[in-house]
């Protein structure tokens, strides 16, 4: 069926793509490309999901072409990430390195963080943030399925952020709520709220955005600007705005791959400079509309380093401290069935065990969903381990595992319990069916008691 575009819109297009507008809307009516990244924090590669495939993204070293079945074992494990394909370059583009400070301010459903954490190997800090709670729930149970440790999930806005974070990250992506022109195809819907005026009114909620991730970059640190629409009010013209308000700011260019075009300068204040930004046109690339620019903050300044700053009113002071049986219940844990791993900072979030990463320590001023890796629940004296922690490890890190088929993964995702044949002692298991980490169980007489949380099952 014939996608039915808004006449301003299509005249918009006509009119500055000129001779190139009939192949772009040719193209809006074309079938969507679907994508998925595979996984290198995890222990091997996703062969099923692979061999499925149409093909290797050019563009980005862990993408593919084709559909993920959200009910496989390599995605429930969080082995793929089904991502739309020229999304995938933003991450690229930021290009994280390992131990460096990252925020992602608008990270929702979680396809970018979950690709900069993987960029980073998992070493430093990404703070993942999404200001919509719903939202945000999403973005933490992603990034607990693609097994991170060095991940915190806040739920803030980005004015209270950047009073608690002033010059703190090498590295921000803004990939900002937008329009979202570029979707049209896979998401028609998005049609309905179009309106000639839309793309000035989400500009200027951008602009805002962007004054607060300016505030929280180190010098010499790198802003992304992404979005996923063809709009110039909120792609060229936004971009040369940054240059315009903040000298200091300078455009990097960016790796241009067959098919991908350069910004248009002319579409904005025709500063030569825009032209190092990045477009995604569904008509010169297999995949859905995007725009990327990159920015450098002025220079590195040698043992930079500044204090984060407490609201004025603070929230009621919270202890996160484990009480001894806390402590022996988690020891003990810890030392029978996961001995290498070595927690970094134990904080207790109600009656929750989490692992908090170096860089984030003071905890009251924040909205935050998820401080770091879950390790698990505390009951009446016992401790729960939790699925967050079986899908960060590797198997040969846990000293009880227990292999199981796919026949009884599915009995385990379903909620059932599983017979085991072979002499066991009882207690702890990392369950792992055909290499992948899939959740503990609990071990009582040849029983597996199913621990898999009720929510996740299916």
């Amino acid at each position: 069926m014939k996608m039915q575009l808004p006449n301003a819109f299509k005249n918009k297009y006509q009119r500055l793509l000129g001779e190139e507008a009939p192949a772009f809307f040719a193209a809006l009516n074309e079938e969507s490309f679907s994508g998925f990244r595979i996984n290198p924090l995890k222990p091997g590669k996703p062969t099923a999901t692979i061999s499925q495939s149409t093909g290797k993204v050019p563009y980005v070293p862990t993408g593919y072409y084709g559909q993920v079945n959200g009910k496989s074992l390599d995605h429930v494990t969080g082995w793929v990430y089904s991502q739309e394909p020229s999304a995938m370059y933003v991450g690229e583009v930021v290009d994280p390195q390992p131990g460096e400070r990252v925020l992602d301010l608008c990270a929702a459903p979680g396809g970018k963080s979950t690709h900069l954490i993987s960029l980073m190997n998992d070493q430093g800090l990404l703070v993942a943030n999404e200001i919509f709670r719903k939202r945000a729930q999403i973005l933490a149970e992603n990034l607990e399925r693609w097994g991170t440790r060095n991940t915190v999930v806040m739920n803030e806005s980005p004015e209270e952020l950047e009073k608690q974070f002033p010059q703190f990250f090498d590295r921000i992506l803004i990939d900002a709520p937008c329009s979202g022109e570029g979707m049209f195809r896979k998401e028609p819907a998005g049609i309905e709220y179009w309106n000639p005026e839309y793309p000035a009114e989400c500009a200027n909620r951008q602009r805002k955005i962007i004054a607060s991730a300016v505030k929280m970059l180190k010098p010499g640190g790198i802003l992304v600007y992404s979005t996923c629409t063809f709009s110039p009010e909120e792609d060229e013209q936004n971009a040369g705005w940054i240059l315009k308000n903040y000298p200091s700011m300078k455009m990097m260019e960016i790796d241009s791959y067959p098919g991908m075009d350069h910004g248009r300068p002319e579409w904005a204040d025709g500063n030569p400079e825009l032209a190092k930004a990045v477009r995604l046109f569904p008509h010169h690339i297999k995949g859905e509309g995007h725009f990327i620019a990159k920015f450098k903050y002025g220079d590195k300044v040698e043992g930079h380093s500044v204090k984060r700053k407490g609201r004025k009113k603070k929230k009621r002071q919270t202890s996160y401290s484990l009480s001894k049986e806390q402590q022996e219940l988690f020891c003990e844990f810890n030392d029978t069935v996961i001995p290498d791993y070595q927690p970094n900072h134990l904080v207790l979030f109600g009656d929750q065990l989490y692992d908090l990463p170096s860089g984030i320590n003071q905890l009251d001023d924040l909205n935050i969903l998820r401080p770091g890796l879950h390790l698990g629940t505390f009951k009446k004296r016992r401790f729960e381990p939790s699925l967050a922690l079986a899908l960060f490890l590797h198997p040969d890190k846990s000293e009880k595992t227990l292999e199981i088929n796919e026949e009884q993964w599915r009995q385990y995702v379903h909620g059932d319990t599983i017979a085991v044949e072979q002499e066991l002692p009882n207690g702890w298991y990392l369950l792992v069916c055909a290499g992948h980490p899939c959740g503990f169980g609990k071990l009582v007489q040849k029983t597996v008691k199913n621990f898999y949380p009720k929510g996740l099952r299916f």
